[in-house]
């Protein structure tokens, strides 16, 4: 039997304040899908290349289909991802100025093959322009599989924020780091604890083509969200309620309701560092025929701004705006 105080570290329970996962022991899961679909879109949409013939440029991200996960256990990080993606490319031959389009294809990007032999293929639509191919089959594959390789370095490192947790051992050493800097710097101020964030604010405005009493009750309403989200949803519309959307990947708190006029919400995503919260206010202003929505999120975490706006636009906005379509036509 070990003596008091000895004994394998990884079994002995140290004292945490938020008391989450010590010694990063405990199985933890995050759902990484949703994050790794924006940021597929944010790395391989917009790649160009260019020679003496003609410039081409992958223009839209058609289809993503997969998934994405990273596992926590033992203070080890396990990553699963398994992705079918197709691009659409396009380009111009220098020469006589005809515009050629055609599609990129990675039919298995996963954990069980190193990036540099994923398969991508390239194919064009019918007729002249077999120069632009050539391009996009030499330079364009190079570059789409270092996008490839900077979304795996991404989901490593940028993703996977907070879910290693510091050891109270770790948590003194950085303590000690700063007070010598503190007293070094002969600053009096007392050393704060945890970890600073930086953030970014996002302001976005989108019009609607309904009423603001439909809008306001797309945001408040357990089967319109479960709608528009495609997903299932729980809902407690009412000031101090909770709300899950997206399969679990957003949750948050309602701070204020005021009806048909303004929602203010403790929001964030799963990946999100442990325990942080962005402020979200939606401002419902009605228009000729439509309701402005404003937008207004305070505290997004920096390197999750460019997913935040996709979520938004794409996520809430753009399938909302399916939804009112679908609702006109049925009406």
């Amino acid at each position: 039997m070990a003596k008091w105080g000895q004994g394998d570290p990884r079994w002995i329970v140290e004292e945490r304040e938020d008391g989450t996962n010590v010694n990063n022991w405990h199985w933890t899961e995050r759902d990484a899908t949703v994050w790794s679909k924006g940021k597929l879109r944010e790395l391989l949409v917009g790649i160009a290349m260019e020679n003496e013939a003609g410039r081409c440029e992958i223009s839209e991200l058609k289809q993503v289909e997969g998934e994405a996960s990273c596992s926590s256990r033992k203070g080890k990080l396990i990553f699963f991802y398994e992705w079918n993606i197709k691009l659409t490319w396009k380009g111009t031959v220098k020469e006589s100025g005809a515009k050629h389009k055609g599609l990129i294809e990675i039919p298995s990007l996963s954990e069980e093959n190193d990036v540099d032999d994923t398969e991508v293929n390239v194919s064009k639509k019918k007729g002249d322009g077999d120069i632009l191919k050539d391009l996009m089959k030499t330079t364009g594959t190079a570059k789409v599989r270092e996008a490839l390789g900077e979304y795996l370095k991404a989901l490593k490192t940028e993703f996977t924020a907070g879910m290693i947790l510091p050891t109270r051992a770790v948590t003194t050493q950085e303590l000690t780091v700063e007070r010598t800097v503190a007293e070094n710097s002969l600053q009096a101020s007392p050393v704060a604890l945890g970890v600073r964030i930086p953030t970014v604010a996002l302001h976005l405005t989108e019009l609607f083509d309904t009423t603001v009493e439909q809008l306001y009750s797309i945001f408040t309403v357990k089967d319109l969200v479960q709608k528009f989200s495609k997903s299932p949803a729980v809902l407690e519309a009412e000031k101090g309620g909770k709300f899950q959307m997206f399969d679990g990947n957003i949750t948050g708190e309602y701070v204020e309701l005021l009806t048909n006029r303004k929602i203010i919400m403790k929001w964030r995503c799963r990946n999100w560092p442990e325990e942080h919260y962005a402020t979200v206010a939606l401002n419902f202003v009605p228009a000729p025929g439509q309701t402005e929505l404003q937008l207004d999120c305070k505290g997004v975490p920096v390197c999750k701004e460019e997913n935040t706006k996709f979520c938004w636009q794409k996520q809430h906005f753009e399938e909302i705006k399916g939804l009112l379509q679908l609702t006109t036509q049925n009406a």
